[in-house]
C-alpha cells in the first residue's frame, strides 16, 4: 500500500506516538490503563492518516484532497481530549498556589480588573468573544488561504499551528493543576457576566479536560496562527498583525475571566515560538527553493 502523509500529518503522528511513550511513565493517572490507551489511540489515528491518504490516490482525488485540508482540526480535538487520559487522582495545589500571587499582583495591584470593567460590559463581551472564537480561529485562516488563492499552503499552515499547540498539550501531564476559576472562585472573579461567559462556561464545563492548565494552548495556538500568517501571507501584513491584536486579547481574556493563570499566558506565548521557529525554517526553506536554478536540460530533452 502506497501512502503520502503531509508534513502536518506526520506531526501528529509524532505527537501521538510520543504520547503512547510517556503513558508508561506515569503510574498514578489511572485512565491511562498502564499506558494500553494512548497506544490504542496512537495505532487508530496512524491508521486512519494511511487509510485517507491511501484513498486520495482513487476517483475521489480531489474531494479527499480538500477534505485533508480541513481534517487537522479535528485531529488536534482528538489530541487535546487525550490529555484527559493524564487526569491525576488528586492535585496538591501547589503548583495554582505558586501562581496566584501574579494573578493578583497585575489584576489589583496594576488595576486590570478595574480597567477592563471601566466602561461596562463592552470590554468583558469582546474578551469573552475572543476567548470563544479561539476554537475556530484556525479554519479562519484556512478559509482566507482559500479565499487568496493559496489553498498550496494550507498544509505549511496546519504545520505552524499544529507545533504550536501539540507542544502546549505534550506539557500538560507534567503540571497536573485546576483553572484559577475552581481553585481560587472569589478571587478577582468577573464583576460582569455576559452571555459570551456563560457560553463558554458551558462549553468548559461539557468539553474541556480537567488534567492541567499550563501552559495555555488557547494563546500558543492564537499566536501560532499569527506566526504561521506572517509567513503564508506576507503580502498582506494586516492580517497577521489583527491576529496578532486578538491573541493578545486572548491572553488578557484568560487572565480576566480565570480560565488562566497569568503563567499559563507567559508559558503559553513563549510556545509559540516553537511555531514562529517553524515558520522562519519553512520560509527559509521556500527561499532556498526560488533561488535554486533550472536544471540545465540534458542531452535529447526538449524544452
Amino acid at each position: 500500500m502506497r501512502f503520502n502523509l503531509r508534513p502536518s500529518e506526520w506531526l501528529l503522528v509524532i505527537f501521538f506516538g510520543y504520547v503512547a511513550v510517556i503513558g508508561f511513565f506515569f503510574p498514578g493517572r489511572p485512565r491511562l490503563y498502564g499506558g494500553v490507551a494512548p497506544i490504542t489511540q496512537c495505532l487508530a489515528i496512524f491508521c486512519i492518516l494511511i487509510l485517507i491518504a491511501y484513498f486520495e490516490r482513487g476517483r475521489s482525488k480531489a474531494f479527499i484532497s480538500r477534505v485533508r485540508d480541513w481534517l487537522p482540526i479535528l485531529y488536534t480535538f482528538i489530541a487535546f481530549r487525550e490529555m484527559e487520559l493524564f487526569l491525576p487522582r488528586t492535585f496538591s495545589g501547589q503548583l495554582e498556589a505558586s501562581w496566584i500571587a501574579l494573578d493578583r499582583s497585575l489584576l489589583e495591584r496594576y488595576h486590570l480588573h478595574s480597567a477592563i470593567e471601566a466602561l461596562g460590559t463592552a470590554i468583558p463581551l469582546y474578551l469573552e468573544a475572543c476567548y470563544l472564537f479561539v476554537y475556530g480561529i484556525s479554519l479562519i485562516c484556512v478559509g482566507i488561504l482559500y479565499a487568496r488563492g493559496k489553498r498550496a499552503c494550507v498544509d505549511r499552515f496546519w504545520t505552524i499551528f499544529l507545533t504550536g499547540t501539540l507542544v502546549a498539550y505534550a506539557l500538560f501531564p507534567y503540571f497536573p493543576s485546576q483553572p484559577p476559576r475552581i481553585v481560587f472562585p472569589t478571587v478577582d472573579a468577573p464583576g460582569i457576566t455576559t452571555w459570551v461567559r456563560q457560553m463558554n462556561l458551558f462549553i468548559l464545563n461539557k468539553a474541556t479536560i480537567h488534567v492541567g492548565v499550563f501552559p495555555s494552548a488557547h494563546v500558543s495556538s492564537a499566536f501560532a496562527c499569527a506566526w504561521a500568517m506572517f509567513l503564508l501571507v506576507p503580502e498582506r501584513k494586516r492580517i497577521a498583525w489583527i491576529l496578532v491584536i486578538y491573541a493578545a486579547s486572548v491572553s488578557i481574556a484568560t487572565i480576566y475571566g480565570r480560565y488562566h493563570y497569568t503563567a499559563d499566558v507567559i508559558a503559553g506565548f513563549c510556545v509559540s515560538f516553537a511555531a514562529a521557529t517553524v515558520a522562519i525554517v519553512l520560509a527559509h526553506k521556500e527561499k532556498g527553493r526560488r533561488k535554486m536554478p533550472a536544471r540545465p536540460l540534458q542531452e535529447g530533452e526538449i524544452n
